[in-house]
């Protein structure tokens, strides 16, 4: 069976596409420095090794003893407001970091990779449900470092044959294998939502009240962090049959409100929830919503999990570790 090395494996998405490879038999050996990920959701027994991505001499000695076939590229800084606060950290740590890793790589003879993108790479969109024809016009520095990326492996496969699958994804959330969000600071809705029905915080904000959308707030296209993993696999193994580069939306194509999170969660929790409604922040467009008829077609993804079934396992897993992995025996 084929090796995947999985940089960011110790991270949210990528400890979750971690456990999904590792039942579908493939050898996976996971990178990780630990900035953002948490060495508590990665897998007994699976090779970890703890070490910047663009560590040529490390990442070289890891290549040549696992022989890896081809990777999958999660280790990124993920926070927008934090991009636009410090720029040149993300520009650093994302791109700069990204194309060193990738020339190792192809130094390695290791021309497979599926990247972790992001719809931030939009910006605000002119249509909605949103294709991968829209224009990528981002509006932060996250967007722009992914986006970035993408180019770089474009023309990497261009010069190198170095092949790779971009997924745009939407807003992923949920848990399950007893992972689930943990961020500091946690700037996600469900995680927030939650985090005020374990009394965590008093109240939940509303930005904005006045979109042009069915109850005024914003709507977003919520992903269980599964469909996700899952998506992974068949990009990767779209990969291995074709030998070809290409990039896909990933996400339900079902836009759900800020109002209507909040309400599935009070049903959900058995808790009040309550809201203070404020003014718009600058830069959130009224709807994300995914067009992935693409990844349907072509990678035969179809995302099984409901919104509903989103926050209800955010909630077992945010019940059981009130506080996150650092409360965690497991």
């Amino acid at each position: 069976m084929k090796t995947i090395l999985v940089t960011g494996g110790a991270g949210y998405i990528g400890s979750h596409a971690v456990r999904r490879l590792l039942e579908k038999g493939y050898n996976v050996v996971i990178l990780d420095n630990l900035s953002r990920g948490n060495d508590k959701s990665v897998p007994k027994d699976t090779p970890f090794y703890s070490f910047d991505i663009s560590d040529k001499k490390q990442l070289t000695e890891l290549l040549t003893k696992h022989k890896i076939d081809a990777v999958m590229h999660f280790a990124a800084f993920a926070y927008v407001g934090e991009s636009v606060d410090e720029p040149s950290m993300y520009y650093e740590n994302n791109m700069m970091q990204s194309k060193i890793f990738f020339d190792t790589l192809v130094q390695n003879n290791v021309k497979k990779l599926i990247f972790s993108s992001t719809c931030a790479t939009y910006g605000t969109p002119e249509t909605v449900p949103i294709t991968e024809q829209e224009k990528q016009k981002p509006i932060n520095p996250y967007g722009w470092t992914k986006l970035m990326i993408e180019q770089v492996l474009k023309d990497y496969d261009t010069a190198y044959d170095f092949k790779h699958i971009a997924l745009r994804y939407f807003n992923a959330a949920g848990a399950a294998y007893n992972i689930g969000e943990d961020h500091d600071p946690e700037t996600h809705l469900i995680p927030i939502v939650l985090q005020v029905a374990l009394n965590q915080r008093e109240k939940i904000k509303i930005f904005g009240n006045d979109y042009e959308t069915r109850d005024g707030t914003c709507i977003r296209d919520y992903i269980h962090v599964i469909d996700l993993a899952d998506a992974h696999i068949l990009a990767l193994e779209y990969l291995f049959e074709n030998n070809k580069s290409d990039f896909f939306n990933l996400g339900t194509g079902l836009g759900t409100s800020v109002k209507e999170i909040i309400e599935i969660a009070r049903e959900i929790t058995q808790h009040p929830i309550p809201v203070e409604e404020t003014p718009r922040r600058a830069g959130d467009p009224a709807t994300l919503v995914a067009d992935s008829e693409k990844a349907k077609s072509i990678l035969k993804w179809n995302p099984q999990l409901t919104v509903r079934e989103v926050i209800k396992s955010a909630w077992e897993w945010h019940f059981s570790n009130p506080k996150g992995f650092n409360g965690s025996t497991s």
